[in-house]
């Protein structure tokens, strides 16, 4: 059991580790090696605070009104649901999907729990309980990131703040050799062998950021963002860790096995590592093929995410903090007319099949206990 739980939170930080600086990485504010550093940080901090904020989901995610007590005390369901949930999150990652632990954990509940009992699952409780919220979520943040990032655009247009054209600046060698501007003393002693003059070319969005000229309260822009969306993408994480792992731990909390606080500890460290090992290929997928964003845009989207996961955590409602942070990036992609559609398909359809493939592997795998 414990190191099916272990399983679980290593797939969760693979799969979701990233998510929150997503569009730090994606609107090239920071590159990837920081960016996954901060998102690890910022994470663990929300994972520790689980401790104190999170005790509704960890009761939620006991399977509590799901399934029968009997069946919640049989030796094998927490075990099924962790693996099947496991197995379903590492599938989607070999696959660059960014999709939902609380889908998968949600339908090995329902599988494991379907197949236990011999009256089944609540459905009534699985429908409000579990599937309503799941569905409300992203819709939600794609509506108020779709409402609220024009009137930020409208905002910063007002206070006379623009968008710069981007430029890179690189340095270019020039050999030199003595006699030209060096003293013999100094080429000798290599003190000086190579001029490094500034060399400006336009180049393509990898190398490249746009950024935004003017100043708030006496401050730039560029900085005054640059922070906003620092501290907005730290929220997410931050919002991520507190909301996945009471999910996750509440597996070894299942018949009173392990205690509450190693629990959360040893969760939130495998996380960790989980998303250090093997967050590049969601980086990819959500920071840059979605949607382009600016500095801006992604401040808007991570800010919408950010707040809606928190206020869902503290009150123990299962969102999704990979659908909320999607869905705000597709209200983003829809204000500004700007979305891959073959992308955005890809990863409705891995949601789609996340509850299911859930569902059959926590079936699976309780049968094969037994």
């Amino acid at each position: 059991m414990f190191l099916a739980t272990l399983f679980l939170a290593y797939a969760n930080g693979a799969n979701d580790n990233f998510k929150g600086v997503a569009t730090l990485y994606g609107s090239g504010t920071t590159n990837y090696k920081k960016s996954l550093i901060y998102a690890t940080i910022a994470t663990a901090i929300g994972s520790l605070m689980a401790l104190y904020l999170a005790n509704e989901l960890i009761i939620v995610f006991k399977g509590k009104g799901l399934v029968p007590d009997d069946v919640i005390q049989m030796q094998n369901f927490p075990l099924a649901v962790g693996i099947g949930a496991a197995l379903t999150v590492m599938s989607a990652t070999f696959f660059n999907l960014p999709v939902s632990t609380t889908h998968a954990l949600i339908g090995a509940l329902a599988g494991a729990g379907w197949v236990s009992s011999k009256t089944g699952i609540n459905w009534d409780v699985l429908s409000k309980a579990y599937f309503l919220p799941l569905i409300a979520g992203p819709i939600l943040s794609l509506l108020i990131a779709f409402i609220i990032y024009p009137l930020f655009k409208k905002i910063r247009e007002d206070l006379k703040i623009d968008q710069e054209t981007c430029f890179c600046i690189g340095e270019k060698v020039i050999a030199t050799a003595e006699g030209h501007g060096v003293t013999k003393e100094q080429f000798e002693n290599n003190f000086h062998t190579s001029l490094v003059l500034p060399e400006a070319a336009v180049a393509s969005q990898a190398y490249c950021r746009s950024s935004y000229s003017g100043k708030f309260a006496g401050i730039s822009a560029r900085n005054v963002l640059d922070g906003l969306h620092y501290l907005s993408s730290g929220l997410v994480c931050f919002s991520r860790g507190l909301n996945d792992t009471p999910k996750i731990a509440a597996l070894l909390l299942i018949g009173s096995r392990f205690d509450l606080n190693i629990s959360i500890v040893v969760v939130s460290a495998v996380m960790a590592i989980g998303g250090l090992v093997h967050s590049k290929r969601i980086a990819v997928t959500m920071g840059e093929k979605i949607t382009e964003m600016n500095p801006g845009q992604a401040f808007t989207a991570n800010l919408v995410t950010g707040l809606m996961v928190l206020v869902a955590s503290r009150f123990g409602i299962p969102v999704s903090t990979t659908h909320v942070s999607c869905g705000s990036i597709f209200g983003i992609g829809v204000s500004k007319k700007n979305i891959d559609l073959k992308v955005l398909s890809q990863i409705i359809l891995a949601w789609v099949t996340t509850l299911p493939l859930g569902f059959m592997f926590g079936l699976i795998l309780v049968l094969t206990l037994n």
